[in-house]
């Protein structure tokens, strides 16, 4: 097992350093944006420790009992990722947006600070809605801000990458400081750095100038509830990304849900080997992260999207295959440890170039209703894809849930390539809905979105 990990991490490793592209950094030169990352970072760290510390709470409140406890309040998290946001969003409409990150970090942090003291767990689950909530209202808010800050498009193509490079590393930073601290405090100081990281968060924010921008004060609240799902549902380029959510959803839910049940049980392997299987996938995703700004300036988004797309359906079937066929051996882990790789690279090749298609469908004040029509319509999918991933899994095979699955991401990437077509397929004259964002070279879409597309809401 030790050979294996350590060929893998040899591989992960090699393969980031191939395509590190350094000019991915260059954003941070930018002091707003430098102090914006950093508190996306903490709040990230933050959240980490909170997710470790809810699971030892849940065992410790419910025992046995404390994979539905945790289960439970998991299933919260996205209905209040999907329910809330557009509320949240049309609410704070009339407020700054620093005004909005603010509020939620304060909401965060004190909502940390008092699930340590919990003991029902009704009261996790009531706190986590809360939680979360606020984290449905911070994440689009701050995706928004982002675009108004780095204006050009190769700066904001870099500034994706390194926020994608944020969410995986933490993915693994996390885990390991949460050990750490583990070994020398008890699981309820975990809560307390989660509390100091969303505090260090509202700082920066607060301290950071930002740009100006006029709050909405276009219709009702109904209006401004649904606003950025209409847009979604009138503009071809945010119909295909609603369809490629169900595609990423489909590939992630099968690596988060089965990885442990491939390493553990249909390969004996021992809980490092899920911890690894793991990191392939985050290191697939960094090495598309690290080479996206150079390959977006030759390659339109839809094209990488759609790739994305194809090879995300492919994996997803390839582990139906798996689920089969495979014995424990060799070749088995080089097996699906290169099918995980995949599935990180296919993720972040979807995932990471979405905001700038967003951030070319609307006008600066336009954009936080897209980003929280986003923020629900992906968790959205997450609500259907992870109960496959889990109770079919769990009833009928991971054969069953995967080749389920497997049949949903190719859905959802013939329902994008349908829903948004290029300019080719569309043909000259044809309009069809055309926003900007098909087979655009880089220069051609960013003068478009320089010459001000029409914010949401407004009418003309």
């Amino acid at each position: 097992m030790e050979c294996r990990s350590f060929l893998f991490s040899r591989f992960v490793m090699c393969a980031c350093a191939h395509s590190m592209d350094y000019s991915v950094f260059m954003p941070l030169a930018d002091p707003r944006f430098r102090r914006l990352f950093v508190a996306q970072v903490v709040a990230l760290i933050g959240t980490g420790l909170l997710t470790v510390a809810l699971g030892l709470a849940a065992f410790d409140i419910a025992g046995d009992r404390a994979g539905a406890v945790l289960g439970t309040a998991l299933a919260i998290k996205m209905i209040a990722y999907v329910a809330v946001s557009p509320v949240a969003s049309a609410l704070g409409a009339r407020l700054s947006r620093k005004t909005v990150l603010v509020a939620a970090d304060v909401v965060r942090a004190a909502v940390a600070l008092v699930l340590p003291f919990v003991d029902r767990p009704w009261q996790i689950f009531a706190l986590v809605f809360v939680l979360q909530a606020a984290s449905a209202t911070f994440t689009p808010a701050f995706q928004s801000i982002i675009p108004t800050v780095l204006r050009d498009e190769p700066s904001y193509t870099r500034a994706l990458s390194l926020s994608r490079l944020a969410y995986d590393l933490e993915s693994i930073v996390s885990p390991l400081m949460a050990a750490v601290l583990l070994s020398v405090v008890s699981f309820h100081a975990l809560f307390v750095g989660t509390a100091l990281g969303f505090v260090a968060s509202m700082i920066l924010v607060v301290t950071t100038d930002l740009p100006a921008t006029t709050p909405s004060d276009d219709g009702s609240f109904r209006t401004r509830v649904t606003a950025g799902v209409r847009e979604f549902a009138t503009r071809p380029s945010l119909r295909g990304i609603a369809a490629m959510n169900l595609v990423v959803a489909a590939v992630t839910s099968v690596v988060v849900v089965d990885t442990v049940v491939h390493a553990r049980e249909r390969l004996g392997g021992s809980a490092g080997s899920v911890a690894l299987l793991l990191g392939c996938f985050g290191g697939g995703s960094i090495v598309v992260a690290l080479s996206l700004p150079r390959l977006l300036t030759r390659i339109s988004d839809r094209s990488v999207m759609l790739a994305g797309c194809c090879g995300a359906s492919i994996v997803t079937a390839s582990t139906a295959v798996f689920s089969v066929v495979a014995t424990p051996g060799p070749a088995a882990w080089i097996w699906i440890g290169v099918l995980w790789v995949a599935a990180g690279a296919c993720a972040s090749a979807i995932g990471t170039p979405t905001a700038r298609v967003i951030r070319r469908s609307a006008g600066t004040d336009g954009l936080p209703p897209l980003f929280t029509a986003q923020f629900s319509l992906s968790h959205a999918c997450f609500l259907l894809t992870y109960p496959i991933a889990g109770w079919v899994g769990a009833g009928l095979g991971q054969q069953t849930s995967t080749t389920v699955l497997a049949v949903l991401a190719t859905l959802g990437t013939i329902a994008a390539s349908k829903l948004w077509r290029s300019e080719k397929q569309r043909g000259p004259g044809k309009g069809g809905g055309h926003d900007g964002v098909g087979e655009l070279g880089v220069s051609e879409s960013r003068s478009r979105s320089e010459s001000g597309s029409r914010p949401i809401g407004v009418r003309q």
